[in-house]
């Protein structure tokens, strides 16, 4: 039974491998499991109005603000703004087809150098350039998971150029002891965890010095009817500093 419990946190802490992004990607296992390669202080992603997409004053505030709550609703920490120091950017623009607009999305690192860019789909060139909201909130919803997917392959091929990413070595995790668990259950959960995460690739530390990552285990045992009894497992993997990564209950 605990090498079953084991396997959905050791899947999320091998997607853990994936390293130090670009920065600005978060997201549960789906998004739990992206959520645990970002850095301890992901940067912000900032999209500013654009300035060469063919929209109105007006429009381009709309659908900076439209493309930031798509990214957020897709775990990218993002904001509507004017790019500060430390932000990576999303720059917007545009080139009309005939009939069709189509929108051009590129990340830019915080020096402004581009790193990947993508085209979005054909829009009616009429409803884009009037602003309209049943052109522009469809935009946004269709350009979300296309950036997304642009921001994971930068930072795939930034991992690899890396050394000290977690790509090219093996993650470091210190799992304290098991608490809650009846009888010698927390000493026991604790040895098989160490031992089974081990067998997966990471370094497992008994103490938190120089870890990526901490692993906790705790036990909650409920009454059931007939003398039965409930116990649940759950599993949350923090960053040293204490910020929250993910949670697996079993």
């Amino acid at each position: 039974m605990a090498l079953r419990l084991l396997l959905p946190l050791a899947a999320a802490l091998l997607l853990a491998a994936c390293g130090d992004l670009p920065e600005p990607f978060i997201g549960n296992p789906g998004a739990t499991a992206r959520r645990l390669a970002v850095p301890e202080t992901p940067p912000m992603l900032a999209v500013p109005p654009p300035t060469n997409a063919l929209l109105g004053a007006q429009a381009k505030n709309d659908f900076a603000d439209l493309l930031a709550l798509s990214l957020q609703n897709e775990e990218v920490p993002t904001l509507a703004r004017k790019p500060e120091k430390t932000d990576w950017r999303l720059s917007v623009s545009a080139q009309r087809k005939g009939d069709l607009v189509v929108p051009h999305y590129a990340i830019l690192d915080p020096t402004g150098h581009e790193e990947g860019a993508i085209d979005g789909a054909a829009l009616p060139a009429s409803g884009w350039t009037e602003g309209a909201p049943g052109t522009l909130g469809p935009a946004a919803q269709d350009a979300a998971p296309k950036i997304l997917a642009l921001m994971l392959s930068i930072r795939r091929t930034r991992d690899r150029a890396n050394p000290n990413s977690l790509v090219n070595r093996a993650a470091k995790l210190f799992v304290p002891i098991v608490t809650g668990a009846p009888g010698d259950g927390d000493t026991a959960l604790t040895r098989l965890i160490r031992a089974d995460l081990a067998d997966f690739g990471p370094l497992v530390q008994l103490t938190p010095d120089g870890a990526d990552f901490i692993v906790t285990g705790t036990v909650t045992v409920s009454p059931l009817p007939k003398g039965q009894q409930q116990v649940e497992i759950a599993w949350t993997v923090t960053w040293p500093n204490g910020r929250w990564s993910a949670r697996s209950r079993n």
